[in-house]
């Protein structure tokens, strides 16, 4: 089988972690000056605050734990070198039609021993079998971002117990985007379109770069019809309703913004930009503005500790520390990586991903190496992916742009020589020892000592530094075969 597509100039990534290390963050370290130096009026606003977001009522414990953290909570996670994932979800509200959909998913882990955080978004119209229901043998397919809304509507029967109530439909889709990561999430943050574009014009707007022109003539307006859209190359100020068309455009002329690559691009540029803004001082000072456009727009299962420990943790983080990637499939702008568009269960009419392993298992392997050891990447070997799996023609641009974000020094993918299994060609006499050795580990190859002349390299190959040649092993891996 193979689904080849034209290489794309390949682009680095970018996308939206702030969320979760900024805005509510910064609001739980408010919230705990704010509990310290201030009278009774205060502590009313505050409750409220948390009663309406959290469904819970601030107590004398909360803010004790936020000081000494009880095992578990995410700030004792964070001080003891703990791994902690939140999901991240961006719905419509009830300014939509589908007020339940997620529009964005996205994975954050923190990694507090290296002290970097990784951000990875879901596409919405990955189709995944669910099991959410009483009966654990009933699958319901549909697309990952029908998840969260099966807690608040009648869209299936018999839900489970634990995705009903108030942060029944954070569970859930922490439950599939669990499936598919391999990821246990220890909270949920949900945000809706109107508390997002109040947030960013609380902020008093937010400075955001494109690297191309955005057009498009089929934005939906808030009446089931469409408007033109268009936003210019460069850097430009948006207000907030300037900002959520940049981060919901789905149909722009420009390939390099119309695929989902593009799209999730944006999200986190834009969420770079508030996190950049609300961790001024200006910033702070808009916090009371900020409290009241989430108040009623956002819902979550994180304390006040959990807000406190996150915001202590990556307030000063830089953006070198964030590693940014997505789960796409190709299209004009990008080569994708472990998806393609098909029919996966929706019909032949349905907007449809699909992934290309269906027991996840390349996902989750790739998931759990994001965090490649500091001291392999200070090696800076230079690194070629080359397909030699006979009938994948298109294996190692998806492969290469799948590791693009971790940090490697990837040169541009090549063809190769059929090989039956995956070997890495150490043209560098053994310069770069734990590299070789991750390589040969995540691909399940061979070191194999080479020079320029033996083996003979493929047209277009490096004969200096390693070279990964992925065998028709490893294609079979990839998809599932």
């Amino acid at each position: 089988m193979s689904r080849a597509r034209p290489r794309a100039r390949r682009s680095r990534y970018s996308v939206s972690h702030r969320l979760t290390r900024s805005v509510p963050a910064l609001i739980g370290a408010v919230l705990l000056v704010a509990i310290v130096v201030t009278a009774t009026v205060a502590y009313r606003r505050i409750d409220d605050f948390l009663s309406a977001t959290t469904g819970k009522h601030l107590t004398l414990g909360a803010v004790v734990e936020a000081v000494q953290p009880d095992p578990g909570t995410i700030a004792y996670k964070l001080q003891h070198g703990q791994q902690v994932n939140i999901l991240l979800l961006g719905m419509g509200g009830y300014e939509n039609d589908a007020p339940f959909l997620t529009d964005s998913i996205m994975a954050v882990t923190i990694d507090p021993n290296s002290h970097r955080v990784m951000l990875a978004s879901i596409p919405r119209d990955l189709v995944v079998h669910m099991n959410l229901q009483t009966n654990q043998s009933s699958i319901w397919t549909n697309k990952i971002n029908a998840a969260y809304e099966v807690a608040y509507t009648n869209i299936i029967c018999c839900i489970a117990p634990q995705y009903t109530g108030h942060d029944g439909g954070g569970h859930a889709a922490e439950h599939e985007v669990g499936k598919i990561t391999g990821l246990t999430f220890d909270r949920y943050i949900a945000i809706d379109f109107k508390a997002f574009r109040d947030m960013v014009n609380a902020l008093g707007g937010v400075d955001v770069c494109l690297t191309s022109n955005l057009d498009d003539y089929t934005y939906p307006n808030y009446g089931h019809g469409y408007i033109a859209i268009h936003f210019r190359a460069g850097c430009q100020h948006l207000n907030g309703e300037q900002a959520l068309q940049v981060a919901r455009s789905r149909h722009s002329i420009e390939p390099e913004q119309s695929s989902d690559f593009g799209r999730s691009r944006r999200q986190q540029d834009i969420m770079e930009a508030i996190k950049k803004k609300a961790t001024t001082v200006n910033g702070w000072s808009k916090a009371p503005q900020l409290l009241d456009a989430l108040q009623k727009n956002i819902h979550t299962d994180m304390s006040l500790s959990d807000m406190k420990a996150i915001y202590d943790w990556g307030k000063n983080l830089p953006d070198s520390s964030i590693i940014k990637l997505a789960l796409t499939a190709p299209a004009a702008a990008t080569a994708g990586n472990f998806l393609y568009a098909g029919n996966c269960g929706m019909g032949p009419y349905a907007s449809q991903l699909c992934p290309e392993d269906p027991s996840y298992r390349r996902i989750k392997q790739f998931i759990g190496s994001v965090f490649i050891d500091p001291a392999i990447l200070a090696e800076r070997a230079p690194v070629q992916i080359t397909n030699g799996s006979y009938t994948y023609s298109d294996l190692a641009d998806r492969v290469t742009t799948m590791l693009d974000p971790v940090g490697l020094q990837l040169a541009d993918p090549v063809m190769h020589q059929s090989s039956r299994g995956t070997v890495i060609l150490d043209y560098s006499g053994g310069r770069f020892p734990l590299t070789a050795k991750w390589l040969a580990s995540y691909f399940g190859g061979t070191v194999v000592a080479a020079t320029p002349t033996s083996p003979a390299p493929a047209r277009g190959q490096q004969t200096y530094g390693l070279v990964v040649v992925l065998g028709h092993d490893f294609g079979v891996r990839w998809y599932a075969l």
